[in-house]
């Protein structure tokens, strides 16, 4: 009697054991941001910014725990890319990842489609592609301008989770009319300085080559393109966050996007949108205030979280 209760108690023992460790296995995985194994860019991967992220607020370096931590304090996540780097769009999914697991991700909009995409967006989940396979031709994606490989991932992991992917963009033939128009009036949103950065940049980004008379018109449209992803923005997502894909441009604090969402939405602090820049790393460069570039008082950027480069040399050489 006394063996066979000795056996009952050492069964139950494990009954229960058994039970503890499938529950355990049930409970969700505390969900965690990574830093990638390996990096897919070649160049300066030993640079001692490479996979760094900086909090321009305090100045200071962060945990990847820190950046989840803030976070969950913001309305919009605005994660900044240069579109050719194929780190940028890994740690952009990663984050898309750890938002859907944490249940924080309202919607994304992306700069790469633009609103004749709008239709087959609002249908996607009525009359769209049954698998995500068919989804680059349901979009009629540009691949030529915005390679699949990059962005293909990132548009399929929000499909299957059944949010809404938005158009950020305006179309080609809306711009070529906003070009063409010298009476166009551009939004009332930046101050006198921060218009005068936006035509020095237009200016080097295409290497001193374009006519200056080109400038305003430059200028309209890329205040028009940054006032559209701003209003897409503004769909409500019950409290979620609202995520955009975009060029570092586009996102940044003091020229780009949350000064036309904050002109848009009253009542909206800046705080509550959070400006996160991939950012290559420069090898003459280890100071990350280097990396900022900002306009007057306001940082162009929230955090920067470098990465290697894909190329060494200058864009602009190859036209000199």
């Amino acid at each position: 009697m006394t063996f066979m209760r000795s056996g009952n108690r050492w069964v139950e023992q494990i009954k229960t054991v058994t039970l503890l460790l499938g529950i355990a296995f049930m409970l969700p995985v505390s969900a965690q941001l990574t830093q990638p194994a390996s990096w897919q860019s070649s160049l300066l991967t030993d640079h001692e910014l490479v996979g760094r992220v900086w909090r321009t607020s305090t100045e200071s370096f962060i945990s990847l725990q820190e950046l989840q931590s803030d976070i969950e304090s913001a309305r919009y996540l605005f994660l900044g890319e240069k579109h050719d780097n194929p780190d940028h769009h890994f740690l952009q999914l990663a984050l898309l990842e750890y938002l859907g697991e944490t249940q924080q991700l309202g919607s994304v909009t992306f700069e790469m489609l633009d609103s004749n995409a709008d239709r087959a967006l609002a249908e996607l989940y009525t009359n769209g592609p049954a698998t995500h396979a068919d989804l680059q031709e349901y979009l009629s994606w540009d691949d030529e301008g915005w390679p699949w490989q990059f962005y293909g991932p990132l548009v399929e992991h929000t499909f299957r989770a059944g949010l809404p992917i938005l158009a950020g963009n305006i179309s080609r033939d809306s711009i070529s009319m906003i070009y063409a128009d010298g009476e166009a009036e551009a939004p009332q949103v930046l101050s006198e300085p921060a218009i005068e950065q936006l035509h020095v940049d237009i200016d080097e980004s295409h290497c001193g080559m374009l006519p200056e008379s080109q400038f305003p018109a430059m200028v309209r449209v890329q205040q028009a393109r940054d006032q559209a992803m701003a209003n897409k923005l503004l769909a409500p997502n019950d409290g979620e966050l609202s995520v955009l894909i975009a060029g570092n441009y586009h996102v940044r604090q003091d020229l780009g996007v949350p000064n036309y969402l904050l002109a848009m939405e009253s009542g909206l602090a800046r705080d509550a949108i959070l400006a996160l820049t991939f950012m290559e790393v420069q090898p003459d460069s280890t100071d990350p205030a280097d990396y900022l570039d900002s306009t007057g008082d306001q940082p162009a950027y929230d955090y920067l979280w470098f990465t290697p480069a894909v190329q060494a040399s200058d864009y602009c050489e190859s036209f000199q």
